[in-house]
């Protein structure tokens, strides 16, 4: 069995959150760089990554991003939609609204990772990777 980086990167952001953590390392692949891409610059829902290498390994390091005194975080909720042993897949019309159109859709699609905003516009789909709020 293979690991799921994509589970593990999301679990590492969610329990940072939790406990009010600034940084988080994480396996860097070409899919958690991607979705660090999305989270900082379209987004703006992390503060800053760093694609790292200690070794052998390439670690990403994910400076996440509080508000306010109590930090509260800009990620209120990160949840895993297709997972390796259930495949969610969407045409471009049927890509689901996170909160009205509030949150964000992370999917992988033939062209990359994109946004929802960005696979409805593209007329485009693919697999749904998860919901960011």
């Amino acid at each position: 069995m293979g690991n799921d980086t994509i589970a593990n990167m999301i679990t590492s952001i969610r329990n940072a959150n939790l406990g009010k953590i600034k940084t988080v390392q994480v396996p860097a692949t070409n899919i958690t760089r991607n979705i660090a891409k999305i989270l900082f610059f379209f987004q703006g829902f992390i503060d800053n990554f760093i694609d790292n290498k200690q070794n052998t390994k390439d670690i990403l390091i994910l400076n996440l991003k509080y508000q306010g005194k109590k930090k509260k975080s800009y990620i209120t909720t990160l949840r895993r939609i297709s997972k390796p042993g259930l495949r969610i897949y969407s045409n471009h019309k049927e890509i689901p609204k996170v909160l009205g159109g509030m949150g964000i859709v992370i999917l992988s699609t033939s062209r990359g990772i994109m946004t929802d905003r960005e696979a409805r516009q593209k007329k485009i789909g693919g697999e749904l990777l998860c919901y960011v709020w």
